[in-house]
């Protein structure tokens, strides 16, 4: 693991810039990887982690420089909560934590860093020294991962009967004995021109 210092630089690479955001991202990976005892989440021990991801924000970018997980290697799993929150799964032990950022840390930045009247940089130099307790709750939780969403699964893709398109990893659905993709099923984010 390398120091939070080393994580800041990879992580302002990664979002563009370094904001406080990140700090409790870097900070909560870091957190998650010691309670799993994860010493190395990005090289060896790669295989054993997939993090589950509550929000759409700064600590997003954050939180796989420090593990490793990446949507593309299926490890990092997003779930819209609109949570400062992330679950670390250790897949050969069977066992998962969830780490969630306490909304006081945002007070007690203010009342560490009075003088800083930039709430930005006045977050961050308190998210850095705050101990782990001060920033997050934790809890032991179990997740369910089901094999298909499980990095390296192989299945067989199919096609959907409507658009032609390919679904892979069974994420089908069958309607009236017609295979259909979910956005022709109905579950579509976007509408066709």
């Amino acid at each position: 693991m390398k120091s939070l210092s080393e994580y800041e630089i990879l992580a302002a690479q990664a979002h563009g810039h370094l904001c406080a955001g990140q700090i409790p991202g870097l900070r909560m990976a870091l957190y998650g990887m010691r309670l799993l005892g994860l010493e190395d989440p990005a090289g060896r021990d790669r295989k054993r982690l997939i993090a589950f991801i509550e929000i759409d924000r700064c600590a997003t970018d954050a939180i796989p420089v420090v593990t490793g997980c990446r949507l593309g290697k299926r490890a990092l799993k997003f779930r819209d909560f609109g949570k400062m929150a992330a679950t670390f799964c250790d897949l050969q032990e069977h066992r998962a934590v969830r780490v969630a950022a306490r909304e006081s840390a945002k007070a007690r930045a203010r009342e560490l860093h009075p003088e800083i009247e930039n709430k930005n940089q006045q977050q961050m130099r308190a998210y850095r020294a705050m101990d782990d307790a001060e920033l997050f709750d934790i809890a032991w939780v179990r997740v369910h991962i089901a094999p298909e969403d499980l990095p390296g699964y192989q299945a067989a893709r199919v096609v959907c009967a409507q658009c032609g398109e390919a679904v892979s990893f069974g994420r089908e659905t069958v309607r009236d004995a017609r295979t259909l993709c979910r956005a022709c099923a109905g579950e579509s984010y976007y509408t066709p021109l």
